[in-house]
């Protein structure tokens, strides 16, 4: 057709139907179940608008709707015959039959269905997101003849629900439209699963009733973090209410169906919703939470007599000014199994954050290290790695990356050390074009390319990075005739999380005063140049992180769960500069500790400069190239039109500064320092990249899906290749197995 095929997929929007980590976790979890051959399902809320277009106005970030729908999406199929009712508000009725919710109002729920393909396998799972739809009576029943006009646009607040993506990454916001989210893609996602259970060989009915003895050995809920822990009392009250199953069968149902998935340990995003709004929106779900709560007591009780502390700490239920539903107590207790996302993770969260949990049923505690999916984040953003390394090992480690270790063999290829470093340099040239075109800056592909890009939040700790960029500077400038190794620093990141918003917006703005002021400072020239990256998304990581050298991930020990975008860069043929925290540790542990820039505080130190207090001033006072550096911040050096711009940011980092900025800084520089002096060896370098390379294999997220299925959903993967539809299926008809995972 004469068209260019990059130029066409330029075109097409990004679904950005999540935060970041949480949904781009999920899609890779999506590709690895369709291409292992599981009969799995994703499922979400069709959002009209996603997370928000970033624009950078003057430094400062702008928010704008991301109408991603607006010339249609091809890759979806409304299922109108699918559509379920899913109600809200009304009263309970208790009589001799049993509870009964009545005098709801029902919003609708749309299915659409996008297929997601295995990779070469002739595998094609869905996944199927809700929108939301008045029902044709809505506003009408009332017999308000009088305002049919009003009734008919009165539809709106029923299809809001599923109109937009709340923005907050790690933190929680207790609005009653989020609440009405997320209950509504539960008990639209239940209906339908019990509907195909039911309908399945193995829903048998005696007579009228179903028999749901065999529901958990079909059907497997994973809860990605608690967003969606309703599910627990909806299916309860499914079980109870409406099949008039026994509590205790019902129960014993429900908690071998569910499995829980923690993503982070900050206090500030832990859900805890307040009752009288649960007792408003959801009054049968209150009764049955505070039934699930009582039995938990008891039990607990009778195991701990008199330990009225214990029970407080474990109530599902938190006392003291609002009452609260701890949403993660909820998830623990309704479920069999409880998941951390790295090694580190896990274990704070058994050790601290859930450690009376642990205690009483410490079996029902395990990890899965997360991992991203080699197809997307190597073949399709890096091909010419990914031929590079055929060519080497052959292909067949897109579905197995564990053979990425035969790799070492080739570390002292003088050839092959030459052909790894020539596909970065061609990335960063391309790369660097494309910044160009977008940023009007000139720059330097034989730069280090030192990329920090990740939600902006204050524990990812995007200021440490600009300290360090402002220490460089003033290195430049104070001896401009010393050898410095050129760096273009990448720093790219949405702000949101309610409450600080204030601060992340301000970082952003700090970051590109910064830029403006180092960018067009004579001195400097072409040594540095530092760009902040606007909206930030799945389709610029693509561009970006194959093109990176140097992978910022300096999270203060013991506050990132996982982390993502390390494996990525990892994958990419990138080197890091990270903290002991989240996957970092393990990365280390497959890499070798000296083939990672690994600096600052661990877990236990961060822990006894809690216990001793931590004192900014100190640091301050001790380090004269910190003290430059946050003084100019703080003076106006970077914003003298507005002086006091940036005051905020300071006394944050002297007086509020729960991330420890300031503890890490002079180890973060002097690695940096090591990180130049490293860069400067290219065939050192690249060595280390290959040996980092080499070392990936672990972070594929088909190991960690091969480890959710066996070790909590208890399902095979099948690396059966079902034969296209042009071919008779009877060779495989009887191979498939039995069990399926929702």
């Amino acid at each position: 057709l004469g068209l260019d095929m990059e130029e066409l997929e330029e075109i097409e929007e990004d679904a950005g139907l999540g935060n970041g980590g949480l949904g781009r976790l999920a899609a890779c979890f999506l590709d690895s179940m369709a291409t292992l051959g599981l009969a799995a399902y994703g499922y979400g809320i069709r959002y009209e608008y996603g997370i928000f277009n970033q624009k950078i106005r003057d430094g400062w970030q702008v928010e704008e709707a991301d109408d991603w729908l607006r010339h249609g999406n091809p890759w979806e199929k409304a299922r109108p015959e699918y559509m379920l009712p899913v109600h809200f508000y009304g009263r309970v009725e208790h009589g001799a039959t049993g509870a009964k919710w009545v005098d709801t109002q029902v919003v609708l729920a749309l299915p659409y269905d996008t297929p997601v393909p295995g990779y070469m396998n002739n595998t094609v799972n869905t996944m199927r997101l809700w929108s939301a739809r008045a029902p044709n009576d809505f506003n009408l029943r009332d017999f308000n003849v009088g305002d049919y006009i009003q009734a008919v646009l009165d539809r709106n607040l029923a299809e809001n629900i599923s109109r937009v993506l709340y923005p907050n990454d790690n933190f929680f916001e207790g609005k009653e439209l989020r609440l009405k989210q997320e209950y509504f893609v539960v008990a639209a996602t239940l209906q339908d699963i019990i509907r195909r259970f039911k309908a399945s060989k193995f829903g048998s009915t005696d007579s009228v009733r179903t028999v749901f003895d065999s529901f958990p050995d079909q059907v497997a809920i994973q809860l990605n973090d608690t967003h969606p822990a309703m599910a627990i009392p909806e299916l309860m009250r499914i079980f109870v209410d409406i099949e008039k199953l026994p509590w205790n069968t019902a129960w014993d149902i429900t908690k071998r169906t569910f499995a829980y998935t923690n993503h982070t340990v900050l206090p500030e995003a832990l859900e805890r919703w307040p009752v009288d709004l649960v007792e408003k929106l959801l009054p049968r779900h209150l009764q049955i939470i505070y039934e699930i709560n009582q039995r938990h007591l008891d039990h607990i009780a009778s195991l701990f007599p008199n330990d009225m502390d214990r029970l407080r700490r474990m109530s599902l239920i938190e006392e003291g000014g609002t009452k609260r539903i701890n949403m993660a107590h909820l998830c623990i207790v309704g479920s069999h199994a409880v998941n951390g996302v790295a090694k580190i993770h896990s274990e704070i969260v058994k050790t601290q954050v859930f450690e009376d949990f642990a205690a009483l049923e410490p079996e029902k505690f395990q990890n899965k290290t997360n991992g991203i999916t080699p197809r997307r984040w190597l073949l399709l953003c890096n091909p010419g790695l990914a031929e590079l390394i055929a060519e080497k090992i052959g292909e067949d480690y897109v579905r197995d990356l564990s053979q990425l270790t035969k790799l070492h063999e080739f570390v002292d290829d003088d050839l092959f050390i030459r052909e790894v470093a020539k596909v970065k340099q061609e990335n960063k040239v391309k790369f660097a074009l494309y910044l160009e075109k977008e940023y009007k800056v000139k720059i330097n592909p034989s730069s280090m390319f030192d990329v920090h890009v990740k939600r902006i939040h204050e524990y990812k700790r995007q200021l440490m990075n600009c300290l360090h960029i402002i220490t460089m500077y003033n290195r430049i400038r104070r001896d401009p005739a010393k050898l410095f190794v050129p760096r273009t620093v990448i720093i790219g990141g949405k702000a949101s999380w309610a409450r600080r918003y204030h601060m992340a917006k301000m970082i952003i703005k700090l970051i590109n005063a910064v830029a403006h002021v180092v960018n067009n400072d004579p001195v400097v020239g072409s040594k540095l140049k530092v760009i902040f990256l606007e909206n930030y998304r799945v389709s610029l990581a693509e561009k970006v992180i194959p093109a990176t050298d140097l992978s910022e991930q300096i999270s203060t020990a013991g506050t990132e769960a996982s982390g993502t975008g390390n494996m990525k860069f990892m994958l990419n043929g990138a080197l890091t500069i990270g903290t002991m925290d989240g996957a970092n540790v393990e990365m280390a542990e497959e890499a070798g500790e000296e083939n990672l820039f690994i600096f600052g505080m661990r877990v236990e130190d961060v822990a006894e400069l809690d216990r001793e207090g931590y004192n900014a001033q100190k640091y301050y006072n001790e380090l004269p190239e910190l003290q430059q550096a946050v003084d100019q911040i703080e003076s106006g050096f970077f914003s003298p039109k507005e002086p006091d711009l940036f005051k905020d940011v300071v006394n944050m980092l002297f007086h509020h500064d729960r991330f420890k900025v300031f503890a890490d800084y002079e180890a973060y520089v002097k690695c940096q320092e090591k990180v130049s002096e490293l860069y400067l060896n290219s065939k050192a370098w690249t060595k280390m990249v290959i040996r980092n390379i080499a070392a990936a294999g672990k972070f594929s997220s088909d190991r960690t899906i091969k480890e959710y299925a066996r070790d909590i959903w208890h399902v095979e993967p099948s690396d059966l290749k079902i034969p296209p539809p042009n071919e008779p299926r009877d060779a495989v008809e009887d191979k498939t197995p039995n069990g399926t995972a929702a």
